[in-house]
């Protein structure tokens, strides 16, 4: 049947088959700016498949409510209490079923034929309503409001850039799941009135320090405590080898120094088995060789074979390469960060990535935004940076302080005490009263240092 031949009351994705129907639904909660067009078009009961009926219909109205789009998880959440107490089982099973089996092939390759049509088959729904209406309206004499109707017939469907409205969609600023972070593991670093639960969806977070203080084994333990909370992680790395970079992932999630996983095969295979890790993807790129749209890329390609990540570490953004080149390096630099914060915004997830410091900051107490190599304007893009420092004095011991350089999710300027295990990649925070830069640098020197030795010896039980 011809879709302009399709009769009144009949649902309009009907000719277009089962598969057609399910993937457009799929497009709706893996595509949210796809999803803020054809909401303004589309109707539950364009559908005649009942369990898709029913969840776009539980998807539209969270939207409603809150401005935002419901994850799967969110979602699974929301219809457990109506399937519970409905008593339809035949629709229980089937929704069951669908979700399951969408899981499994979480981006079939046509999804984006499905969504164009199925958005331009609204579009053009909507607007022979539209003209339905107007033939009434001229009849009787309602010209003005003829135009009115047709102009937004024609608006709607389009992306959507009207904006938030302040009291209009307040609700959609008290969703706490709405920026879902991913934790770094460092509880005070994590607390409420810092990071509000970690790096989130959407956020480029930057770790600053020297050659050699600890950037790669900030970013290991980053994306190994991501693993423990059951999430998907994708690791680049550009200096390191693919291998390198998994036996640090090893000792640290095994709690075996580097030098000697090896050696215990047997006893890492055997512990994994024990835990309930997400999954890892290790890439490697020559230096200097990979761009974002090379990592933009590669995570299509995992997402064909049913891989997606959660969050994403880059080791690190400094040697990657610029979509675009320019007399100045601080230039094309600053271009990678902001291609890393899109990416990030685009793909709705969290990412990681390293910075490197420079000459003045390798003597330096605490290393600032100042420090950040060749281009102040990277501090700008990002969300978060944190900055390692320790003098050639401290490493031998593992001393060190953690500097909270800049934050948008809360408190910044603060100075934290920590351990660097590099056998294992693990950091910890020695003491969780911190302090402010200023007071930091008023603190006798001596002192500074008798405390960092004494928590470290508490940690390490030397003595």
């Amino acid at each position: 049947m011809h879709s302009n031949e399709i009769n009144v009351g009949e649902p309009l994705f009907r000719h277009y088959g089962k598969r057609f129907q399910e993937q457009v639904f799929q497009g709706l909660l893996t595509d949210h700016a796809w999803a803020s067009q054809i909401i303004e078009v589309m109707k539950p009961d364009y559908f005649d498949l009942k369990y898709l009926a029913f969840l776009t219909d539980r998807y539209f109205k969270h939207f409603e409510k809150y401005k935002c789009f419901p994850t799967m998880q969110l979602l699974v959440s929301i219809i457990k209490d109506d399937l519970q107490q409905g008593p339809d089982v035949i629709l229980k099973d089937q929704i069951i079923d669908f979700l399951h089996r969408m899981r499994a092939n979480p981006d079939p390759g046509d999804l984006n034929y499905v969504k164009e049509k199925s958005l331009d088959f609204c579009k053009r729904q909507a607007f022979r309503e539209a003209l339905e209406k107007a033939v009434e309206m001229v009849a009787t004499d309602k010209f003005e409001s003829v135009v009115d109707l047709m102009k937004k017939a024609v608006s709607v469907g389009m992306a959507n850039t009207t904006g938030h409205d302040f009291f209009e969609d307040a609700e959609s600023r008290f969703v706490k799941i709405n920026r879902n972070p991913c934790p770094t593991g460092l509880d005070v670093l994590d607390g409420k009135d810092i990071l509000r639960g970690g790096l989130g969806r959407g956020e480029l977070g930057v770790v600053v320090a020297p050659t050699g203080v600890g950037k790669s084994h900030w970013l290991t333990a980053m994306g190994a405590h991501a693993l423990k909370m059951g999430k998907n992680v994708v690791h680049y790395t550009f200096e390191l080898t693919e291998t390198s970079v998994g036996l640090r992932y090893d000792s640290n999630l095994c709690g075996i120094p580097a030098n000697d996983v090896c050696d215990v095969k047997d006893e890492v295979l055997e512990r994994y088995k024990t835990m309930d890790l997400g999954r890892l993807i290790i890439k490697e790129y020559p230096t200097g060789s990979a761009t974002v749209q090379t990592i933009r890329s590669h995570i299509e390609k995992l997402s064909l074979k049913g891989f997606v990540p959660n969050l994403i570490i880059i080791d690190y953004a400094d040697i990657m390469r610029s979509s675009r080149t320019f007399d100045s390096l601080r230039h094309e630099l600053k271009l990678v960060y902001e291609e890393l914060r899109n990416l990030a915004m685009e793909l709705n997830l969290p990412i990681w990535t390293a910075s490197q410091a420079n000459r003045e900051a390798s003597g330096a107490e605490v290393v600032g935004l100042e420090n950040m190599s060749e281009a102040y304007g990277k501090a700008m893009v990002a969300d978060v940076v944190v900055s390692i420092s320790r003098k050639p004095s401290e490493k031998a011991d593992g001393s060190g302080r953690l500097f909270v350089a800049k934050n948008r999710a809360g408190r910044d300027g603060i100075l934290f005490p920590i351990h660097i295990d590099t056998s294992q990649s693990r950091i910890k925070i020695l003491d969780e009263s911190s302090l402010t830069l200023s007071e930091s640098m008023t603190q006798d020197n001596n002192d500074a240092k008798k405390l960092l030795r004494k928590k470290w010896l508490e940690v390490t039980g030397n003595k």
